[in-house]
């Protein structure tokens, strides 16, 4: 099964690069021809030229949520986020929307998405160091998306 692991997030925004981050840490650990790893700062229609053509695709990004603990891994399925109804740009769509567009147009787009969301802090300020319990919480995310693909049959 053709699988991408897609980290997202800007690496000099301190946590907001912490899905790159796992891709990154993720990398010397991945000997299956069947993944591909790759590192993003896009997001909303731009991620389809991205995703196409793959069976399954775990995506790595940041989170913050309400009363959220910083450091926190969360193991997410698209059914788990509601599409957004109202955005200022088409290309600034939430990924449901996007997803739901680009099977709309006939892309061949992965019918299996995980999200591996890391609770992180600061993600305005520049600086190209997460925060120290992100930081920590990259490997535990490295540990999640490695079962996922254990889950899956990949070979890691």
């Amino acid at each position: 099964m053709k699988t991408l692991i897609l980290g997202l997030g800007n690496p000099i925004l301190m946590d907001d690069g912490v899905g790159i981050e796992v891709v990154r840490a993720l990398k010397p650990r991945m000997d299956d021809p069947q993944v591909t790893l790759r590192e993003s700062s896009l997001g909303g229609l731009n991620l389809l030229d991205i995703l196409a053509g793959y069976d399954r695709a775990i995506i790595v990004d940041a989170i913050q949520t309400r009363g959220g603990t910083v450091g926190d891994v969360y193991h997410l399925r698209l059914d788990d986020f509601e599409p957004c109804l109202h955005v200022s740009c088409a290309h600034d769509v939430d990924l449901v929307t996007a997803l739901e567009l680009g099977r709309k147009i006939g892309l061949r787009l992965p019918r299996d998405i995980t999200i591996v969301a890391v609770e992180v802090q600061e993600v305005t300020t520049f600086g190209e160091e997460c925060t120290p319990l992100v930081q920590v919480a990259v490997g535990t995310a490295v540990d999640v998306v490695l079962q996922e693909l254990e889950s899956a049959g990949c070979a890691g």
